[in-house]
């Protein structure tokens, strides 16, 4: 049973969280790359994304202790709807930065597709088809390309969690405050060793680039909304 969602947007952390939240005890964690790197799982979203199924919440995320990136984020409200005892973690980051840090690394993929289309029905196509579904044209209504208009829908993402969800189920959390605000907010010892920082810029990108010349052993790494 979920215990924690996180709703924040990708390139905000969630994957340094997901790290961090599985060393704190609230693994497995659900991601993105969860879905990435399944077959069933996969066909599962596809279901619920590209369809729009209506799915048992608690059967997808059997297993599952926490869930961060990618659907978590933008399927907040039906999720916390099925785990309403679930704390919620808001991942933030300088709206400039966070925008930059995408154009540079996740859209680069939808770029990179438009001007290469994957075969029909290959694990490239059935994964771009997910993520501009949910993302690129779900999120950001094939408008991301607009700086203004992608950092307006980002914040306004931000403002309607932090307006929607009582503040003391909710933590506002920048990845780069480390592990105090988020032990505080869960009732754990801070643990020893440094707070992870994972999935930066260049390596995404080496991710991308390695998804571009088609490899197969690559897919399941694949980003879709992370960082």
């Amino acid at each position: 049973m979920l215990k924690l969602i996180n709703t924040g947007l990708g390139r905000t952390g969630t994957t340094s969280l997901k790290v961090a939240l599985e060393r704190l005890g609230y693994g497995p964690c659900f991601h993105m790359f969860d879905i990435i790197g399944n077959e069933e799982r996969l066909a599962q979203w596809e279901k619920i994304i590209c369809d729009g199924q209506h799915p048992d919440w608690e059967a997808v995320f059997d297993g599952y202790t926490s869930a961060a990136d990618g659907p978590s984020a933008i399927y907040y409200r039906e999720i916390a709807e099925a785990f309403p005892e679930a704390k919620i973690i808001l991942t933030v980051r300088d709206a400039e930065s966070w925008y930059q840090s995408t154009y540079d690394t996740l859209y680069q993929l939808v770029l990179m597709s438009e001007k290469n289309p994957p075969i029909a029905d290959s694990l490239q196509a059935r994964i771009y088809r997910i993520t501009s579904t949910m993302v690129w044209d779900g999120v950001f209504h094939g408008r991301f390309s607009d700086k203004d208009y992608a950092i307006e829908i980002f914040n306004n993402h931000n403002q309607e969690i932090i307006q929607n969800v009582g503040l003391d189920n909710l933590l506002v959390y920048d990845v780069k405050q480390g592990w105090e605000p988020l032990c505080s907010f869960l009732g754990v010892d801070v643990p020893p060793g440094d707070f992870p920082h994972v999935n930066d810029t260049e390596s995404m990108r080496a991710k991308l680039r390695q998804m571009g010349s088609g490899r197969p052993d690559t897919v399941a790494g694949a980003p879709a909304t992370s960082r």
